[in-house]
C-alpha cells in the first residue's frame, strides 16, 4: 500500500524529417498556444479539478486547487484517509497518513515536482524566461500519428520530450523522469479527450505509465478564478 500511495504522488508529474526541419521550436509552439487557448489560460487567477484516479483496481477521488503566484493543493481519498500534497509558494509539503498523521517537508526532486505543478501556465509558456531551453527534435510516428518531438531542458537540466500532434497541435504525449521512493524513473503521460471550456482547451483525461505501475486522471470538473484562500495552501503545524 505505501508503495502504490507514494507512486499515486510520484505520477501526480524518434527520428528527425525534413518537414520538421521546416519548422522552429517556437513556430510549432505558437500553434500549441493558440490550439490551447494560452492567452486566456494566463489571465487565469486560479484552477479548481474535480477527478478519479484509477490505479492497481482502485478509483480514487481527488480534488486540486491552483492559485496564482505558485500555489497548489492537491487532496486524494484513500478508502477515507486524505493524503495532500501541496506547495504555498515557498513551501512544499506533503501527507502520507498511512505512513505519519504528521505533514513533511518537501526537498530535492520532489520539491521540484511540487513547483511544476503550481504553474499554471505550464512549463512551455515562456521557457527561455524560466532559464529553459528547447530543441526540435523532428517529426515522429507515434501510434499512427505524426508528432512534433520537443526536448525542453530547465535550468537544473532536468530534461522532458513533449510530443506535439502536427494535426491539432495539441501535446499528445510527454515524457520524463521524476523522483519516487527514493530513485529516478521514467514515466509516460498520455493525454486525450481533450475539452474546451471558457475557451481553454485542456485533456480530460491522463494516463500515466512508470515501472510501478499506470494510473489514469479523469477529469470529472474543471472551473476557473474560484476563490481560494491563501490558508489552505500553508502547511498545518505538527
Amino acid at each position: 500500500m505505501k508503495k502504490s500511495v507514494i507512486a499515486i504522488l510520484a505520477i501526480i508529474v524518434i527520428a528527425f524529417a525534413n518537414v520538421a526541419q521546416a519548422q522552429s521550436v517556437n513556430e510549432v509552439l505558437e500553434k500549441h498556444f493558440k490550439a490551447v487557448g494560452q492567452e486566456k489560460l494566463v489571465e487565469l487567477n486560479s484552477f479548481y479539478i474535480k477527478a478519479k484516479v484509477s490505479q492497481m483496481g482502485m478509483e480514487l477521488p481527488m480534488e486540486m486547487r491552483i492559485k496564482k503566484p505558485d500555489m497548489f493543493i492537491t487532496n486524494i481519498d484513500i478508502q477515507g484517509q486524505k493524503m495532500v500534497q501541496a506547495f504555498d509558494g515557498e513551501k512544499g509539503w506533503m501527507i502520507i497518513p498511512m505512513m505519519s498523521p504528521d505533514p513533511q517537508e518537501l526537498a530535492g526532486a520532489q520539491l521540484d515536482q511540487a513547483k511544476e505543478q503550481a504553474n499554471m501556465d505550464g512549463e512551455l509558456y515562456n521557457y527561455e524566461k524560466k532559464g529553459s531551453t528547447a530543441e526540435m527534435g523532428g517529426k515522429v510516428n507515434v501510434d499512427g500519428k505524426e508528432m512534433f518531438r520537443i526536448k525542453l531542458t530547465d535550468k537544473e537540466g532536468n530534461t522532458k520530450d513533449y510530443f506535439i500532434d502536427a494535426n491539432t497541435y495539441l501535446i499528445s504525449k510527454v515524457k520524463a523522469k521524476v523522483s519516487a521512493q527514493g530513485q529516478t524513473v521514467d514515466v509516460e503521460q498520455i493525454m486525450s479527450d481533450y475539452k474546451t471550456i471558457d475557451g481553454i482547451t485542456i485533456a480530460m483525461k491522463i494516463e500515466s505509465k512508470s515501472p510501478m505501475g499506470t494510473a489514469v486522471v479523469t477529469m470529472e470538473e474543471v472551473k476557473f478564478n474560484e476563490k481560494f484562500d491563501d490558508a489552505i495552501f500553508k502547511q498545518p503545524a505538527k
